[in-house]
């Protein structure tokens, strides 16, 4: 068994003093001090022209997820000092987590969609070498992949990537006809729908195991229950993240399940050899994130969800007396995913003329950056044109609350002005437009087809994967173009800005997620 506490008692945990020994001084008398000040960790964004924020949006990846626990931070510290066997780590992990959570094994990935991928790859080849080195060309094997529909989201891609087909199925059913000797597993998002309905994991399992088709249940956002609430249900496999609630390395996540499956998983990951080698988990990674699962029972839920309660109540009684605004705070209730408490802040816009897209960016984009709601998706699709933000208290630090509300105070007591574009269009764009999109490394054809109607834009954009429908705006000659795509888990969401002259236009495009790139387009003559 691994012991977190006695290994920290002997080994020297980093602060920002320095060095601390605890009964190691002579061993380390010779070792150098190393000095971390707080202006170091101030500047250590900025020295890189990064901008740091006040994370009150939650535990959202591109914002940085969660708030490593001290307890984390040290283990991993611990972890980085000596060398050990991986496997044999591994193994001695899987015992513990065995003990803590009462799955029959666990092993720790580098988050939860590698667990995903892990867990699939381990369901195509079951463990056996001369299989694992066919992924992704799975010819011969158990190529498909269930789906239940209400499972269908962008995250599937990490079951994709093993090279399986995702069959999706909308009723039992269908999920009878689909289950075939191609079957590897079947993938399904944790939520109502997998607790009760009639694609739940119990009613799924009834269909499934008689034929030895595993479960995978994606879990990556909820909380650890004891004994396994998936599981209990008729899961085989079920993965989570270490970067949300508990408060984990970001770059970890967790499996746990059925033993054999497990360690199979493992066996295809990293570091060994292979198609998942890039999936690596590093012994720091590990420990850290056994780390949290051990806090995870000794944590005070309960005091953790009074402190952010109070650091909403204070945000509320500052802003609470400007005329025409109102809050409310809402409690996460008996789901288990992002179970944090969070207040929602109207506003009368007759009063205080801003969006909630408004209010995001001036809190973005002011000083400290203040991320809430959508803010830092670069993309929030479509924007928030609601008078209404909300706020997530869960990855605040103390005094950070007072900041927000100061902010906000200042904010809808003297709304800023933001101009708005004239309605009138300078131009017809009516009509099909040869699109040309610049990426990072290469230009590629797409095509417009634009309806318009005074200033309001509809139609069609065909891209390189699908078509999806636009809408926008064009004031004067300053066009505005949004595009969505989001079936079978997909997420396209394009924002095209820039200038129309005549039978041209170009400008800019927001990739969401994926950065920016230069578009232009000239009218199809024919």
């Amino acid at each position: 068994m691994i012991n977190r506490r006695a290994l920290l008692r002997y080994v020297p945990r980093l602060t920002l003093g320095g060095i601390l020994t605890s009964g190691v001084a002579g061993r380390l008398s010779s070792a150098p001090t190393v000095k971390v000040t707080d202006a170091a960790f101030a500047n250590i964004y900025a020295s890189l022209n990064v901008v740091p924020l006040i994370n009150a949006r939650g535990t959202v990846t591109i914002v940085g997820a969660t708030r490593m626990l001290p307890e984390v931070k040290e283990a991993m510290d611990a972890a980085s000092r000596q060398y050990v066997h991986i496997d044999e780590l591994m193994q001695g992990v899987g015992v513990r987590l065995a003990e803590l959570t009462g799955a029959e094994w666990g092993c720790i990935t580098s988050g939860a969609s590698a667990a995903i991928t892990m867990a699939t790859a381990a369901c195509v080849s079951g463990g056996d070498p001369d299989k694992l080195w066919k992924i992704p060309k799975l010819a011969g094997m158990n190529d498909e992949v269930i789906i239940p529909s209400y499972s269908r989201t962008a995250y599937e891609c990490a079951a994709r990537a093993v090279g399986t087909k995702m069959v999706e199925v909308s009723s039992p059913a269908a999920l009878e006809n689909a289950l075939g000797p191609r079957t590897a597993m079947i993938l399904v998002l944790t939520g109502a729908s997998s607790d009760a309905g009639p694609l739940s994991i119990k009613e799924i399992a009834k269909r499934a195991k008689p034929l030895g088709v595993p479960i995978l249940a994606d879990a990556a956002a909820e909380e650890l229950t004891v004994p396994n609430k998936h599981l209990m249900q008729g899961a085989d496999l079920v993965a989570y993240s270490g970067g949300k609630c508990m408060r984990g390395p970001q770059c970890a996540g967790l499996l746990l399940g059925r033993r054999d499956l497990v360690e199979a998983s493992w066996m295809v990951s990293a570091p060994h050899h292979g198609f998942a080698r890039g999936h690596k988990v590093g012994r720091e990674e590990i420990l850290g994130m056994l780390t949290a699962v051990e806090m995870w029972f000794r944590r005070d839920h309960q005091q953790e969800n009074r402190v952010w309660n109070e650091w909403l109540s204070h945000i509320r009684e500052k802003i609470n007396p400007l005329p025409k605004v109102t809050t409310e705070i809402s409690q996460a209730g008996a789901k288990l995913s992002n179970r944090f408490p969070t207040m929602r802040i109207q506003w009368d816009p007759t009063e205080i003329p801003l969006t909630g897209y408004d209010v995001e960016n001036l809190l973005w984009n002011g000083n400290p950056r203040i991320a809430v709601s959508g803010a830092g998706s670069f993309l929030p699709f479509p924007p928030n044109m609601q008078p209404n933000i909300q706020i997530n208290p869960s990855q605040l630090e103390s005094g950070e609350e007072q900041i927000i509300a100061n902010r906000l105070f200042e904010i809808l007591s003297k709304p800023p002005t933001i101009s708005k574009a004239t309605p009138t269009p300078a131009f017809d764009i009516n009509g099909q437009w040869e699109l040309n999109m610049h990426f990072c490394a290469s230009s590629v054809d797409q095509t417009l087809f634009l309806e318009q109607e005074a200033h309001k834009l509809s139609g069609t954009h065909i891209g390189s994967y699908a078509a999806r429908n636009l809408s926008g705006t064009l004031h004067g000659n300053n066009i505005l173009i949004r595009s969505s795509y989001t079936g079978d888990g997909t997420r396209l969401n394009f924002e095209f800005s820039g200038i129309v002259d005549g039978d041209h236009m170009e400008g800019n495009v927001s990739l969401g997620e994926y950065g920016m790139a230069k578009w232009t387009a000239k009218r199809k003559t024919y």
